[in-house]
């Protein structure tokens, strides 16, 4: 994602003047953002984005304002994570790939994936997340699984996905198929496919 995709996504905004406006202030003076970013489901509206799947319009307003600061984007982020509601903490977890601050925004995804709010811990496995360690990323991916958040939220799944993710799946179906309960049908494809890649292949004749 970037702030131009987000910017012609955001065209059609109620007030685009105040978007305007709030951008520039931002960017001028960067303290402001503490009073124009929880301003932005008002004057942005909540509605989902066609253009951007996932995303409404409050949050590519929030990414946009954190992505204008000039400077000490991982302290407003964690700032306004802090002291935000749950649609301005999803708003910073979804700005995180966008804004020039390494690892610092790490401390961000394990406190959302610690919530039972499944849409916040949706937004922290996006992009970002590669910056978990294995351990903490296999953990997250099973809370998905957990919490019945789709495995479709999960930014690279295939590619992280290993042989230790495989066994906590398999040893979760286990458990469930005692309790007399199914796993996600997204949860068994995914193991069905870890447990077809570690299948040796048959040698050519």
């Amino acid at each position: 994602m970037t702030a131009d995709e987000l910017r012609v996504a955001l065209r059609g905004v109620p007030d685009p003047d105040w978007l305007a406006t709030a951008l520039d202030r931002v960017a001028a003076e960067p303290t402001a953002i503490a009073r124009f970013f929880p301003a932005a489901g008002r004057r942005c509206g909540r509605h989902d984005l066609p253009d951007l799947p996932g995303w409404t319009a409050d949050e590519a307003a929030r990414a946009l304002l954190l992505a204008s600061l000039p400077a000490d984007h991982a302290e407003q982020a964690e700032a306004l994570y802090r002291t935000g509601d749950a649609a301005e903490k999803r708003a910073v977890l979804k700005a995180l790939p966008m804004l020039p601050i390494g690892t610092a925004g790490t401390p961000l995804l394990h406190d959302a994936i610690r919530t039972n709010d499944t849409r916040l811990v949706a937004a922290a496995l996006g992009p970002y997340a590669r910056h978990l360690d294995p351990a903490a990323w296999r953990q997250a991916v099973l809370k998905c699984v957990f919490t019945g958040v789709p495995l479709a939220a999960v930014a690279d799944l295939d590619a992280r996905a290993d042989g230790e993710l495989a066994e906590m799946l398999a040893a979760l179906a286990a458990e469930r198929r005692a309790a007399g309960r199914s796993m996600p049908a997204d949860a068994t494809e995914l193991l069905d496919r870890l447990t077809a890649a570690s299948q040796p292949q048959p040698r050519e004749v």
